[in-house]
């Protein structure tokens, strides 16, 4: 990670992608011990498809992980002072994940100059499915 200065980051820059995946079950059986999250739909194939989906698919906290981890390649942790995102679509087993984010606003919040990023998680078929935004903060 390279350090950002306020004055370097301009409306319509691009975040370096982050390609995550393919989501393997055992990716989910290990988010599943790390989270706490043992829904079978996640890591249970037979309760899956008796849900009437075609498999196990990924814990959507999995793929908002992997935005955390796009926002933190760009900046220190420390710099997040928001970050939000709307669950779109399910992330399937075997998917790969790539996460892409656009400073979108400049200004100041509260007395510090901050930048808007909008971001989102997209499967191998372009579908979305995390969309949401962030605010970093430049102190």
């Amino acid at each position: 990670m390279a350090q950002l200065n306020y004055e370097d980051v301009q409306v319509g820059d691009q975040l370096p992608e982050h390609v995550c995946g393919p989501i393997s079950r055992a990716t989910l059986a290990l988010f599943a011990g790390a989270s706490g999250d043992y829904n079978p739909i996640h890591i249970d194939s037979d309760f899956a498809k008796k849900a009437g989906m075609p498999d196990v698919f990924a814990h959507g906290m999995l793929s908002m992980a992997y935005l955390a981890q796009l926002l933190t390649n760009w900046v220190d942790q420390s710099q997040l002072r928001e970050y939000g995102v709307r669950f779109t679509s399910i992330a399937p087993v075997l998917a790969t994940v790539t996460c892409k984010g656009r400073v979108v606003e400049k200004g100041e919040v509260d007395g510090e100059p901050c930048v808007k990023v909008e971001i989102t998680a997209e499967v191998d078929d372009g579908t979305k499915t995390l969309v949401g935004d962030a605010v970093v903060g430049f102190s």
